[in-house]
């Protein structure tokens, strides 16, 4: 017997996923980790150790570590995410979400790397769902135009690219703060108190690695079929709900009550614009056999238990 290392073959297919530290790039690194891809992931703040600490408006550290690992595939999961924080620092966000975007972008086309851009619902003004990829976008805040513009950046420096819009993400968070749906946990949970919850905006609240499979399912067609697998594509959980009704959900899924909850069923007033109904219609990948979607019940369960106050309900599940 040789020694371990010799034993251990690494996959021949390599994946690079920015942001791999954020949400939904764990979630596409596990993905790729886990079904024999050599999957390397960069991140910034939270980079070390697991990860390459790379920041992505150094063009010369993007453009050594593509060339370095030469990558089959790049997911682009890396941005700038929270509409409020884009308002309030315009520079940085475009920076991140356009700029650092077209970079990688021609950066992936010198070493004939895929590209997959994430992009989001938001690019859409919510006025017409369901929203195909044909249809014109129009965003209604910042965030959705540099999410917007950096898909442009994108297929002009990389007509091979794919860009893959998502709606509201949720997951196995690291905190609650991490998605705009577990971030309502402790509303839910502390009934001692009343919570006003928005009832207007619909939304797809869609699973990570619903997402991350979605990513190497087209990673690997694309590796089969490269004609067949680029430009733009949607991918969305399908049931719709209001916040307000993803926190009765989450109730519900534990035994809590929700009679604290109220909806607010007028306009949100504050903040960056959102669309009130930015649904993506998916047939496009659905056509081309790829897609998963975990259900909400189930997915938001494995996601919140960690988080739950009332340790006597695991005990009421799990036995």
């Amino acid at each position: 017997m040789g020694n371990a290392a010799e034993d251990v073959d690494i996959p021949s297919r390599r994946a690079l996923i920015t942001g791999a530290t954020g949400l939904l790039g764990r979630a596409v690194f596990k993905e790729f980790n886990e079904n024999n891809w050599n999957a390397v992931g960069c991140g910034y703040r939270r980079a070390q150790p697991r990860f390459e600490q790379i920041n992505l408006l150094d063009s010369v550290a993007v453009h050594d570590i593509i060339h370095d690992f030469q990558p089959h595939v790049i997911v682009h999961c890396a941005a700038e995410r929270r509409p409020d924080v884009v308002e309030s620092q315009p520079d940085a966000a475009s920076q991140l979400n356009v700029a650092a975007s077209g970079n990688l972008a021609k950066e992936a086309a010198g070493v004939g790397a895929f590209l997959i851009y994430i992009s989001t619902d938001y690019v859409f003004d919510g006025t017409s769902p369901p929203y195909k990829e044909t249809d014109v976008p129009n965003p209604l805040n910042l965030y959705g135009k540099t999410k917007l513009e950096g898909e442009k950046a994108v297929l002009e420096n990389n007509e091979d690219a794919a860009v893959l819009r998502i709606p509201v993400l949720y997951g196995e968070v690291e905190r609650l703060e991490e998605s705009a749906v577990t971030v309502m946990f402790d509303k839910v949970q502390f009934s001692n108190k009343s919570a006003n919850m928005d009832h207007w905006q619909q939304r797809f609240p869609t699973n990570v690695k619903d997402v991350a499979t979605v990513c190497r399912q087209l990673a690997e067609k694309r590796m089969l079929d490269p004609s067949s697998v680029k430009g733009t594509f949607h991918w969305s959980g399908n049931e719709q709900m209001t916040k307000y009704e993803m926190a009765c959900a989450i109730a519900d899924a534990f035994n809590l009550p929700s009679s604290h909850l109220r909806p607010v069923t007028d306009c949100p007033v504050v903040g960056a614009l959102r669309p009130r109904n930015a649904q993506l219609d998916c047939s496009k990948l659905e056509m081309l056999g790829i897609g998963q979607r975990t259900p909400f019940r189930a997915g938001i369960k494995e996601s919140l238990w960690p988080f739950l106050v009332d340790k006597r309900w695991r005990q009421t599940v799990f036995h």
